[in-house]
């Protein structure tokens, strides 16, 4: 059974379409936007996150192997440890940093579970 981590590769890989195409549904909530709208570096590092998403996301979602499933799902849930320090530490004065911790980790570790549905045969 393969549904659910390939369902979290769809809704990874439109949320990373999503930002990509709009970097303030990342930084609003996040606590990043500034008044005037955001910086181009911001959007920049945005958009980064956003690709790597949509990469990640579309590589769960149609891995032709078992065991390129899982490789993808490594790569999600690296992806997001990744995202739970940097972000973190970068939001360490901020009062969105716990969400931000919260939503980054809570991913990670449901798409980390999703692995055990994906088992050799």
């Amino acid at each position: 059974m393969t549904w659910l981590p390939r369902a979290l590769g769809v809704a990874t890989a439109a949320y990373g379409a999503a930002v990509t195409a709009k970097p303030v549904l990342l930084l609003k909530p996040a606590g990043m936007l500034r008044d005037g709208g955001p910086e181009p570096e911001q959007e920049a590092f945005v958009r980064t996150l956003g690709v790597r998403d949509l990469a990640s996301g579309l590589a769960m979602a149609f891995a032709p192997s078992r065991k390129a499933l899982r490789t993808a799902i490594a790569v999600r849930v690296t992806s997001d440890l990744g995202d739970m320090v940097v972000l973190g530490q970068a939001l360490r004065d901020r009062p969105e940093r716990g969400k931000v911790i919260a939503i980054a980790g809570g991913w990670g570790a449901l798409c980390a579970l999703s692995a055990l549905m994906v088992r050799k045969k």
